[in-house]
């Protein structure tokens, strides 16, 4: 909603804001700036700004009268939040997901990306030279903002510093920006010139890619929620090769379900494997042999039939697949009564205009492809300043 929204001031015709410089403290990732205001304009469900506007005081305009006995009852002051109560209400709404990441991992993959982008000359780099230099990165479109990792890993590789702004103090928060006319600034970058360019063009594509996916999934999980539905909005293993990592970090700052990481962590059998082992049974029999009891297995259903044969075999999830909403629920049902343990997962062709004719008690995940293969990148911007 427009109330979760935090928007961007209108910017200087020189394109400068009165916190851009990169000595100002004000520029720090820091929660200490991070204002009551400032989280009763931040998206998601509004739990956290809900929980400091009732411990803020209360209405500051109903005032004891001047006597003496107002004057004792004025002593009687509600509590204000304190700094640790907001940065603990803004930490649970706001998860710091970049905790997750393997460090080492995401090193050895973004400089495959640098590596990538420049096999051999750079004489956009000769041109500008070493000397030092500072950068804004301006958020120019609106949606949720995300990839805070990915873009500081770029430009550690290439030898520079980024300083967030109070702005992007929080990944997973929806920023209000419309082009040049009302752009966000989220960072400043520092170092050699040539170094921030030779590193731009990468961590503009993770940022913008990261913050789209998590924009399609935070509106895919607000339209099921609208719904009334508890279930689980979840992604595919549809992602990028070579980009992984941020699509389904993305998914995660969106409020989505990541679904399995890779093949190794969890047991699919869909059609393929099925018809080449024979049978359902035989498939999910053997699976479970390896997998032991620490990995699910799900096994991909076009019908009642082979969903029950599934689940009687031992299988932890049932995909119904590519199923019209009627048929789904009806199905779904079925499984349920029988099979009350058994995960229900939706998949198939749904999409965000489709997806609420899917939403059932008796199904608990519903996947879009969509979300990591098709999706809107947000507009970033980076710009040396003169």
């Amino acid at each position: 909603s427009d109330a979760g929204k935090v928007s961007a001031k209108t910017d200087n015709p020189d394109n400068t804001s009165p916190d851009a410089s990169p000595s100002s403290k004000d520029t720090k990732a820091d929660t200490s700036n991070v204002t009551a205001d400032e989280v009763a304009t931040t998206g998601g469900d509004g739990d956290a700004a809900a929980a400091l506007t009732a411990d803020a005081g209360g209405d500051s305009s109903s005032k004891p009268p001047k006597t003496p006995e107002g004057r004792k009852a004025g002593k009687k002051k509600t509590p204000r939040m304190t700094f640790k109560k907001k940065a603990n209400a803004l930490s649970a709404q706001y998860p710091d997901y970049a905790a997750l990441l393997p460090q080492t991992q995401l090193d050895t993959t973004v400089q495959a990306w640098i590596d990538d982008d420049m096999p051999s000359f750079d004489v956009g780099g000769l041109v500008v030279g070493a000397k030092p230099a500072t950068a804004q990165l301006w958020m120019k479109s609106s949606g949720i903002f995300a990839g805070k990792a990915f873009f500081d890993a770029v430009f550690r590789a290439v030898g520079c510093t980024v300083t967030w702004t109070k702005l992007a103090t929080y990944e997973g928060r929806m920023i209000t920006a419309d082009g040049d006319k009302k752009k966000a600034l989220m960072a400043t970058v520092t170092g050699p010139c040539n170094q921030i360019l030779r590193g731009e063009r990468t961590a503009l594509c993770a940022l913008s890619r990261c913050s789209g996916v998590a924009t399609e999934s935070r509106a895919a999980v607000d339209l099921a929620k609208s719904h009334g539905w508890e279930g689980l909005v979840a992604g595919t293993r549809k992602t990028t090769p070579g980009f992984r990592i941020v699509e389904k970090y993305g998914l995660l700052v969106g409020g989505a379900a990541t679904h399995r990481l890779d093949l190794s962590q969890m047991v699919m059998l869909k059609d393929n494997h099925v018809w080449s082992a024979g049978s359902i049974e035989g498939a999910v029999k053997l699976a479970r042999k390896a997998a032991g009891f620490s990995q699910k297995i799900e096994v991909e259903c076009r019908n009642l039939d082979e969903a029950i044969e599934a689940a009687g075999a031992g299988a932890d999830i049932v995909m119904l697949d590519n199923y019209e909403p009627a048929k789904l629920k009806e199905d779904a049902k079925a499984i349920k009564e029988k099979f009350s343990h058994v995960i229900i997962e939706a998949s198939g062709g749904i999409t965000e205009e489709t997806m609420g004719d899917y939403l059932s008690e008796h199904v608990d995940v519903v996947s879009q492809g969509k979300l990591t293969q098709g999706y809107h990148c947000l507009d970033y911007s980076l710009k040396i300043k003169r």
